[in-house]
Formats: structure tokens, C-alpha cells, sequence
């Protein structure tokens, strides 16, 4: 077995299960009124959220690159391409709620008796719901694609 591969898998894995545990984290925080406190917390988290996203990507590019199954494997893997899609859905679903939170915690900054606009956080909700739900179609593909399907 080589080491590599194995190292890079564990840290892929670590990293997705935290990217999972901050769309949690942001899902449970994004509801009823967010005084300034939680807006700060909640734009430190989303900052991790990007980092951690970001490693996803240089670690899964390593993987294809310096793992057991070859480049070749996930090139022409459908499955594999499935799950890039619906991690690019993920991120591009994230660019709402990060920019207001980013919003919010400026102007809580700054009045410290802001409170996040309702429907505004209601939008923010629903963004994350999404984020969440797609985000589950992620492990169903890397499963599915573990076992050979798709090649």
C-alpha cells in the first residue's frame, strides 16, 4: 500500500467531514434574530468554510494525481465528474450567504443593535438548505465511485 495515497485519502476525508460539519454549523446558526455576536462568529466560521474548501481541492488534485488509481481513473469516471459538479454546485450555492455574512458583520460592527434583515436571512436559509442538500449527493457519488461504478 502507499503511503501517499493513504495520507492524501485521510486528509480528503477529514477535510470533507468538517466542510460538512460547517454547512451544519451555519445551518443550526442562521435562524431567528443574529445579534452581533453570532454575525461575527458566523462570518469567522464561513471564512473557515472557504479555507477548508480550498484544501478539498489542492488535496482531491493531489489525490488524481499522485494516488493508487492514476489520473486516468477519475478522467474518465462519470461518477467522479458527478461528484465535481454537485461540489461546484456546493460552492457556488455558498457566494450568497458569504457575502451576507460578510454584509452583516460590517454593519454589526458598526451598530452593535444590528439585527440581519428577515428576509434577507430568509434567502440566507434557503441557500444553505441547498448547500446542505447537494452537499449529501457528494458522499453518495465518492461511494459509488469507490466501488467502481462510472469507469
Amino acid at each position: 500500500m502507499d503511503t501517499t495515497d493513504l495520507v492524501l485519502a485521510i486528509l480528503h476525508h477529514l477535510l470533507v467531514f468538517s466542510l460538512a460539519g460547517i454547512i451544519g454549523a451555519e445551518f443550526v446558526m442562521v435562524r431567528g434574530d443574529l445579534g452581533a455576536a453570532t454575525l461575527k462568529r458566523l462570518a469567522g466560521i464561513d471564512r473557515h468554510y472557504g479555507i477548508i474548501a480550498a484544501l478539498i481541492v489542492i488535496v482531491g488534485i493531489c489525490r488524481v494525481f499522485f494516488g493508487l488509481k492514476g489520473w486516468e481513473f477519475y478522467v474518465y469516471n462519470w461518477v467522479f465528474w458527478a461528484k465535481m459538479v454537485a461540489f461546484i454546485i456546493v460552492g457556488l450555492l455558498s457566494i450568497m450567504p458569504t457575502t451576507r455574512f460578510v454584509s452583516w458583520s460590517r454593519q454589526a460592527s458598526g451598530n452593535p443593535s444590528f439585527v440581519a434583515p428577515a428576509a434577507e436571512l430568509a434567502s440566507v436559509k434557503n441557500y444553505v438548505r441547498a448547500e446542505g442538500f447537494i452537499f449529501l449527493l457528494i458522499p453518495v457519488f465518492a461511494a459509488a465511485m469507490a466501488r467502481g461504478y462510472g469507469y
